[in-house]
């Protein structure tokens, strides 16, 4: 008897693959879907659109769909994919903040509108090959819970996923390593086995960001103007706030003797701050649009103990957090943090599980 129907995401790559193998070897009633995502119609660029975004993508889940004997639809998610992923992406760096798509492609096209789209069919769940868990806590909420590899956990990009969200989702590899994914692939056959994983933004396969935007929005990006210090010191001239982020190093082209650091981004004098590697470190930041998971809330008057990451990478420091206004925490670091960045998020762990998030601001 069948567990269920399960839409699974499939983009092509070998983790995804082995979560609609693993679900159809549970019991579920699978169904692989690849989500097309890409903006340009011509077929040379498509074709060379990186990650879940090109037309390989679509080949090759559609050759693990065969080889699984399940059924498989590519569904058009360009509307939504330019509204909440591109459209926000420029809208962020042109505020001087640096933006992360993926989560806001996660919380927005991968569940929200596939999972509206997926229930429309008669999903009963939606699936996809991120390494995380999903577990309930005793308080009774839904929580993601990090994967048992510390290496490809990704708790981090889920944080704004919804309880309704939560409890139409299934996420089968994250009790796996993903050594043992790539040989369970190679095992079944599947030809995606050894395929490499996706480094870079899917819809930014070269990572220049700067020449994307000036594609995307030339009529509005900001144009050159003046590296300072702190103090206003003018240190010389940047091609535009969009080319530059927060504790980045490398292609300032200032010669100063040591290594120095953009340490802040003023989108309203069109100038960015340069700064010895002591002032990319802060102990407290302020965070919004808030996403609470783990707890229902956290109540004015109230701190909690918890851990914090700043980014995808960053392994987490203790911290207090702390409400101040309707949609606002104040997070205070026990010790300092290297490049906290506006735009990106903050996300809170409770040990394994995530408690919720918000975007620095």
């Amino acid at each position: 008897m069948s567990k269920g129907k399960v839409v699974v995401g499939m983009s092509g790559g070998v983790d995804s693959s082995v979560a609609a193998l693993l679900l159809k070897e549970q019991g579920y009633d699978v169904i692989g879907v690849t989500m097309q995502i890409w903006q340009r119609e011509d077929a040379c660029t498509v074709s060379n659109e990186g990650g879940c975004c090109g037309l390989s993508a679509v080949e090759d889940a559609r050759a693990v769909a065969y080889k699984l004997d399940i059924p498989h639809y590519v569904m058009n998610f360009r509307d939504e994919f330019k509204k909440q992923v591109i459209d926000y992406f420029t809208s962020e760096y042109l505020k001087g903040r640096t933006p992360n798509p993926c989560n806001a492609c996660n919380r927005y096209v991968k569940w929200e509108a596939l999972l509206k789209r997926s229930m429309e069919i008669g999903a009963d769940y939606i699936a996809t090959g991120h390494y995380a868990r999903i577990d309930t806590l005793p308080n009774g909420r839904l929580a993601i819970r990090n994967s048992v590899t510390a290496a490809k956990d990704q708790t981090y990009a889920l944080y704004a996923l919804t309880q309704e969200q939560l409890s139409k989702t299934l996420l089968p590899i994250g009790e796996y390593e993903k050594s043992q994914i790539r040989r369970i692939a190679e095992e079944q056959g599947l030809a995606v086995a050894h395929k490499k994983d996706s480094q870079d933004i899917c819809f930014i396969p070269d990572g220049d960001y700067g020449a994307f935007l000036e594609r995307e929005i030339p009529d509005n990006i900001p144009g050159a103007g003046n590296f300072v210090t702190k103090d206003g010191v003018i240190l010389g001239r940047h091609k535009g706030i969009t080319h530059y982020t927060i504790g980045q190093r490398k292609g300032l082209g200032i010669s100063a003797g040591h290594p120095v650091f953009v340490s802040e981004i003023r989108p309203d004098t069109n100038e960015v701050v340069i700064g010895e590697n002591e002032d990319i470190f802060k102990t407290e930041l302020m965070c919004d649009h808030l996403n609470f998971m783990g707890i229902e809330d956290i109540a004015y008057g109230q701190s909690v103990r918890c851990t914090a990451k700043v980014r995808y990478a960053h392994k987490g420091t203790a911290c207090m957090v702390e409400r101040m206004g309707a949609d606002t925490l104040k997070v205070v670091f026990d010790e300092p943090v290297r490049a906290i960045t506006p735009g990106q998020a903050v996300v809170f762990y409770d040990g394994e599980y995530v408690l919720g998030g918000g975007l620095i601001i």
